[in-house]
């Protein structure tokens, strides 16, 4: 009976057994699904007794979690496959996968990536994956997290300045690309590249390189199969590291074919880098050239730029063949001003041997800089270095100046030219002063001393040249003295004292040469002279206001004209000089070629550095009149409802008399006026007229000056000797939009009326604009696939606007003076010189621009000398042609190339040598 029931109660533990079993399977089934309801995942939760199940759970091999997530839906299936709809995205450690379709397999670690269709059949949503700060986009992907391994079809990646495609890819675990059938360009229209280069197979290793089989260039889809390689290598390098330079080939009539610009590049540090290139040509020619730029935050940044250039041209024991030998430096330097505030140095350097640029193989192309160099006639470098003292008025500054003149090979050095400043200071003020101020505490001084040693020479001459004969050499001392008191509340009293002294190496002593039949240096002393002179002066000004207000029946427009005049004289004393107890002044008799009996005054320090002592005593009284004249008027662009208008801004007038001089006590009398015409322009003009009339001698046929004010001969106050005045300006697309009144783009008025429903928040904004354009702003945000738009600018109504912006920019120079003189009517001639250049640009359109700069010449009443430059984006590539149409230096430059800086040598050149039509002598 036991055996019985126990039998019974076997059979219900293995029928409950299997109910339970069962039952399991209905509360935890196989086949999941998960689906989204707006922006959350919803799921079916698993069962406490699932925790208890002792079947171990397969291993995927993976050593973090894989995170997942779909915007429109999320379906898993019992085979362990996930499928992701609608923006979806997958990350594992580093790793994430971004597509429109996504299929994930929960055992194998596989996933599978697919772009999207829309309603119209248009592909969306590519497959995006990024690695780190590697991406790479595709139309399909197949990956393994597990073993890092993918197949890749249609990928697009960026590397360095270019893109690497390819039809069929694999990734390697080493994050390694091999590619069949890949391409690489730089050009960013990816799917039609205006060119590229064919790759039949590549390994691509990111950020470092391109290893490539045989390959060959492909133009607007024509292969140039003729024109190839058998493998190609692209370096990438995103850090500061040296390499190669690649030189550049080409052909020169004189000199042959060529290898230029190749070298090495060193990167010294994070603060100096250094190019060494050379050139080389096949008929003996050759040059070297060091680049070097340098940087310190906060204390100074500078280049630098070194060339030594051989230059053999003709046949060696021909007339023809000449040999030179040039060199040119160029140093730029500056101090940060927080470096020191008390030191500053600085540094221009632009020296080059006078044939420097009419050898060098960049000055025969319009548009280089070269070219440029090689029409400046002159040339400046200067190196200064400024101490200053902390709390001390002294500051000491050194300079070395060089400047050269192609034209003659003359050079021009002053090394060293030392400044010792004193600034202004009040050595009889009180320290601690008690009451009102004395008179002598406004008493004032100051210094300065200029020591400099000087030589113009030729360029071969320099290195040979005497310090003692050939140099020049001086110090000067200047110490003024000066106070300012008030008179009467309205008058200003100035005294002033001038003391300068002049040290000296050398005098000069003259003599008249009867074969030259003219004074010439006949001797030169050297030993130490010192050359002084003083002046004393006292000047008296003040400022008178005259206030004019129109007649009633003139209108009311015109509220006030107010006249300022500022009235100052001046008198000075300067002993003479020129008297023997001095010694700085001789008096030279001699016989002319007339037989006739000559003294002239010389001083044997005239040819000096800092000049000489004048000649002569003077006590002149000088005149000077300031006007200005301004007028208020009524204006309803100002808030206050008046307005300044400049009618002369300024008009002064100068002239002195000499009480002590025997003759001559008149001096010239200065003009100079300026008119403010608008915000943007004013004019300038000076002018000296003469005060004396002239005699003619018609048997030595010259000109003398006679003591004859032009008043007392009835000629007027003086006649114009010389004036000049310039100006430029500048004609734009705003020009006449502000001469004819044109309204403010910001102006209310121009924009359209606005919903007053609609929302100010840019995301409704956003998705308001339809679903193309959320799509286009969501998947296309930042991607390298898809076909890029340039909607233009549009205006507030929504038009395109189609701007041609131009520029016409005109500068004029003219000088009036004393020319040929007329012995008819004993007057000069009036010569006059002036000078117009032009430059402009103009863009027609997005990708071309058209800019030319000109200059006339008067005399022979033609353009002298003009150059004009086209360019042309043609997107991935510039098209440049500059050409001179006008002038001896009549040459044109045409030059395409990719504008990439990795692939600057492939590009045609084609090009005229202006020296090929002209002829050095």
């Amino acid at each position: 009976m036991f055996l019985k029931y126990k039998c019974l109660i076997i059979l219900l533990l293995f029928l409950t057994g299997n109910m339970m079993t069962e039952a399991q399977e209905l509360i935890a089934p196989t086949d999941t699904v998960m689906a989204v309801v707006g922006d959350t995942v919803v799921s079916a939760g698993q069962d406490s007794v699932l925790a208890l199940d002792s079947v171990p759970k397969k291993q995927t091999g993976l050593d973090a979690p894989v995170s997942y997530q779909a915007k429109d839906s999320i379906i898993m299936t019992g085979a362990n496959w996930a499928y992701l709809f609608g923006e979806s995205d997958v990350k594992y450690q580093q790793i994430e996968l971004q597509s429109e379709k996504i299929e994930m397999n929960m055992d194998s670690s596989l996933v599978y990536a697919t772009f999207g269709l829309d309603s119209i059949g248009e592909e969306f949503g590519y497959p995006l994956f990024k690695d780190g700060d590697q991406q790479y986009e595709s139309k399909t992907m197949r990956y393994n997290f597990g073993t890092k391994k993918g197949y890749i079809t249609d990928v697009i990646t960026q590397q360095g300045e270019g893109y690497v495609t390819a039809g069929r890819t694999k990734k390697m675990d080493n994050d390694v690309l091999n590619m069949k059938g890949g391409r690489y360009t730089t050009c960013d229209e990816h799917d039609h590249p205006h060119f590229y280069i064919q790759m039949t197979k590549a390994k691509v290793r990111p950020k470092k390189n391109i290893v490539t089989g045989p390959v060959y260039m492909v133009f607007e889809d024509v292969p140039l199969y003729p024109i190839g390689l058998p493998f190609c290598f692209f370096p990438f390098s995103s850090s500061y590291s040296s390499g190669i330079i690649m030189p550049t080939f080409g052909d020169e009539s004189s000199r042959g074919f060529y290898l230029r610009d190749g070298g090495y590049y060193f990167a010294l540090s994070d603060y100096m880098d250094l190019a060494l290139t050379g050139e080389i040509y096949t008929k003996g020619s050759w040059g070297l050239s060091a680049r070097s730029s340098y940087r310190k935050r906060y204390k100074f940044s500078g280049s630098f730029n070194a060339s030594y250039l051989v230059t053999r041209l003709g046949d060696k024991g021909l007339p023809d063949y000449s040999l030179s030998k040039d060199f040119k430096l160029n140093w730029t330097h500056s101090q940060d001003p927080k470096a020191n505030p008390y030191r500053t140095f600085s540094a221009s350097v632009n020296f080059a041997t006078s044939s420097y640029d009419r050898n060098n193989l960049n000055s025969f192309y319009p548009g280089s800089q070269g070219f440029a160099d090689a029409n400046q006639n002159t040339k400046g470098s200067s190196i200064s270095i400024t101490q200053r003292f902390p709390n001390n008025p002294f500051s000491i500054s050194a300079t070395m100046n060089v400047n050269q003149r192609s034209k003659d090979s003359t050079i021009s050095l002053t090394l060293p030219d030392i400044t010792i400043t004193m600034s202004r200071i009040f050595p009889f003020k009180r320290k601690n002063a008690v009451g009102k101020e004395r008179w002598y505490e406004k008493i004032s001084m100051s210094y300065n001393g200029y020591l400099r040693n000087s030589i113009d020479t030729k360029e071969d001459k320099l290195f040979k040249s005497s310090l003692v004969k050939d140099w020049r050499n001086a110090m000067q001392h200047q110490i003024p003295v000066s106070a300012t008191f008030s008179l009467f509340k309205y008058l200003n009293i100035s005294p002033s004292f001038n003391y300068t002294e002049r040290w000296y190496t050398n005098k000069v002593e003259k003599a008249y040469d009867m074969q030259k039949k003219q004074v010439v240096a006949r001797d030169t002393t050297y030993g130490f002279y010192r050359v002084f002179d003083y002046s004393t002066s006292v000047s008296a000004s003040t400022t008178l206001y005259g206030f004019y207000k129109p007649l009633p029946f003139l209108g009311d427009k015109i509220k006030m004209i107010r006249h300022r005049f500022e009235p100052s004289v001046t008198l000075s004393y300067t002993p003479d000089f020129g008297a023997s107890k001095y010694g700085f002044w001789k008096d030279l008799m001699y016989e002319d070629q007339y037989g006739q009996t000559q003294q002239i005054s010389y001083s044997p320090f005239e040819g000096g550095m800092f000049g000489t002592a004048p000649n002569g005593k003077s006590g002149s009284v000088s005149f000077q009149l300031d006007n200005n004249l301004e007028m208020k008027i009524k204006s309803d662009r100002d808030s206050t409802g008046e307005r300044k208008i400049s009618l002369i801004d300024k008009l002064s007038l100068g002239m002195s008399y000499n009480m002590a001089a025997d003759s001559f006590k008149w001096s010239d009398l200065s003009v100079g006026l300026r008119l403010k015409f608008s915000k943007s322009y004013t004019l300038n003009l000076n002018g000296t007229f003469d005060t004396y009339t002239y005699g003619y001698d018609e048997a030595t046929k010259t000109v003398r000056r006679l003591d004859i004010p032009r008043w007392q001969a009835g000629k007027g106050l003086g006649r114009l000797r010389q004036t000049g005045t310039s100006f430029s300006y500048t004609f734009n697309n705003d020009t006449f939009g502000k001469l004819f009144g044109k309204k403010d783009n910001n102006d209310d008025s121009n924009n359209p009326p606005t919903d007053p429903n609609a929302s100010n928040d840019p995301e409704f904004e956003q998705i308001s604009s339809g679903e193309e354009g959320d799509q286009q702003g969501k998947m296309e945000g930042g991607r390298l696939r898809g076909a890029k738009k340039d909607t233009g600018e549009f205006d507030s109504y929504g038009y395109m606007v189609n701007k041609v912006p131009w520029s016409l920019s005109f500068s004029y120079s003219m000088q009036l003076r004393y020319g040929d003189f007329d012995p008819s009517k004993l007057e000069y001639k009036y010569k006059l010189t002036h000078a117009l250049s032009f430059n402009g640009n103009i863009q027609p359109t997005k990708n071309w621009r058209f800019n030319f700069n000109a200059t006339y010449d008067f005399d022979t009443h033609k353009i002298s000398y003009m150059t004009c430059n086209i360019t042309r984006d043609l997107h991935c590539w510039q098209m440049t042609a500059s050409f001179v149409p006008v002038g001896p230096y009549k040459s044109y430059t045409f030059n395409i190339a990719v504008s990439s800086s990795l692939l600057k040598d492939l590009k045609w050149r084609q090009s005229s040598n202006y020296r090929d039509g002209q002829k050095w002598e």
